[in-house]
């Protein structure tokens, strides 16, 4: 269960997602660049999910709350549409520690525009943001299933999509690719021969996955997406240590 003392220790913090069971997860969201507009659909998303599937949740923008004794009380943390430098270098730390302790998580979209100064943080998201196509910068395009996943069975094999579509720095090589950006169906993507947009892998104990869809408002009432990011939080909470 969610900690009620939290609410006075950390400023900014809303809990939801009571649940009976164990499993807690954690959703931050602090901007420090660019902040998107979708991140309040974002959470509605997730705490719908939660009540679902009977998942503690808690949602904050306070980084505060990374250190080592609070992060210990959760199984993923999930970070939604960040941008910049969000942590500090003693909070760098402590999240490191979680993730090589086997603690699990998720990146949504701009998560992969965040503390570019931190090469540590690459490799755990797998890539860094680079740019996007412009006018319009959210559309159609097609994405590919690139690897049999649990977290997309529902989804058809050319999967049709409306959002803004990144196109990255570089890719880390351990990342698997589970779906991948048809370049042919748009224009401005600039990986032709390799252009993954949802991955994961294990990073020094910890799992991972990471998506670039999220951006626009309507994704997150999107149903297929809806089912995919539930799918891929059970994913990583079945394989934690």
């Amino acid at each position: 269960m969610i900690r009620l003392a939290w609410l006075f220790l950390f400023p900014f913090l809303i809990t939801s997602c009571q649940s009976t069971t164990s499993t807690e997860l954690l959703v931050f969201s602090k901007t420090a660049a660019f902040r998107h507009e979708s991140i309040p659909e974002g959470i509605r998303m997730l705490q719908d999910i939660g009540n679902e599937k009977q998942w503690a949740m808690t949602f904050t923008e306070n980084a505060t709350i990374f250190e080592s004794d609070s992060l210990s009380n959760f199984e993923l943390i999930i970070w939604l549409n960040t941008t910049g430098d969000v942590l500090n270098e003693k909070q760098e730390i402590a999240f490191k520690n979680y993730i090589e302790s086997g603690g699990a998580f998720m990146g949504i979209h701009a998560a992969a525009d965040t503390e570019h100064d931190w090469p540590w943080y690459e490799k755990l998201v797998g890539a860094y943001f680079k740019n996007h196509p412009n006018d319009p910068n959210v559309f159609e395009a097609d994405v590919l299933k690139s690897k049999e996943h649990d977290c997309c069975p529902h989804l058809p094999n050319r999967w049709t999509c409306r959002d803004e579509w990144y196109n990255f720095k570089r890719f880390m090589p351990h990342i698997i690719p589970v779906l991948a950006m048809d370049e042919s169906s748009y224009s401005g993507g600039e990986h032709p021969d390799f252009h993954p947009i949802s991955w994961h892998h294990s990073y020094l104990g910890g799992p991972m996955f990471y998506t670039g869809i999220g951006h626009s408002k309507e994704i997150y009432s999107n149903p297929d997406y809806n089912t995919f990011i539930a799918n891929a939080i059970t994913g990583l909470l079945d394989s934690e240590p």
